[in-house]
C-alpha cells in the first residue's frame, strides 16, 4: 500500500444518523478517528497509532435517504503501528494454501481466519496495532476495548481474536493446526 500523503483531504459517505467516531480510511492502511476520539486517546495515554494529522473534510454526503449531517466533526488521519506482536501459527485456526516458512511475517498463502491468539512473549503492550501473521488487521488491547465502552464511541465493532472469523472462500475452519514456521 502507499502511503497518504498530505494534504489530507477526503470525501465522507454517511451510512447512519451521524458521522462516527471511527472512519475506515482510503487505501486500507489508515483511517480516521473524530477529534473527540483523539482527545480521550491522547489524555488517557493510549498508544499504537501513528500520525494523528488533521484531515480537511472537502464534501460530506449521505448514502441512503435523510437530512444532510447538520455537522461534521474534525478528523485525524491515523496509522496502526506495525508491532513485534506475532500470531501464534500453532495455537490459532488459521487456514492456509501453503506452509508458513517465513518466521518473520507469518502470513505467507493464509486463506482464512477462524480465531486467533498472539504468541506469548510478543506482545509489547501496545493499544492499538497490526501483529506479523495478521493479515493486516488492526488489534486492539482489552484497555483499548474498555476505553471505547466508556466514552460510547462509534462507528467501531470489536471482535475478540478467538472469535474472528474471515473466510471470503468459505473454506471453513482448518482440520488441523498448521505447523509453526521454524
Amino acid at each position: 500500500m502507499r502511503t497518504w500523503l498530505p494534504p489530507y483531504r477526503v470525501e465522507l459517505e454517511l451510512y447512519g444518523q451521524e458521522p462516527g467516531d471511527f472512519v475506515d480510511g482510503p487505501g486500507g492502511n489508515s483511517f480516521l478517528i473524530s477529534e473527540r476520539m483523539t482527545g480521550f486517546f491522547r489524555a488517557e495515554g493510549l498508544t499504537g497509532l501513528l500520525g494523528l494529522h488533521p484531515v480537511e473534510v472537502v464534501r460530506a454526503r449521505r448514502k441512503r435517504q435523510g437530512a444532510k449531517p447538520d455537522a461534521v466533526p474534525r478528523y485525524f488521519a491515523v496509522t496502526p503501528c506495525q508491532s513485534r506482536a506475532a500470531v501464534d501459527v500453532a495455537r490459532s485456526r488459521l487456514r492456509y494454501d501453503k506452509p508458513v516458512t517465513c518466521p518473520e511475517c507469518r502470513s505467507a498463502g493464509l486463506d482464512s481466519i477462524h480465531g486467533f491468539v498472539l504468541e506469548p512473549g510478543t506482545w509489547q503492550g501496545e493499544d492499538v496495532f497490526r501483529a506479523r501473521g495478521s493479515a493486516g488487521r488492526v488489534i486492539v488491547s482489552e484497555r483499548f476495548a474498555e476505553f471505547v465502552r466508556r466514552h460510547g464511541l462509534t462507528n467501531m465493532k470489536l471482535v475478540p481474536s478467538e472469535e474472528c472469523v474471515s473466510d471470503p472462500l468459505n473454506l471453513g475452519p482448518p482440520a488441523a493446526p498448521p505447523e509453526a514456521p521454524t
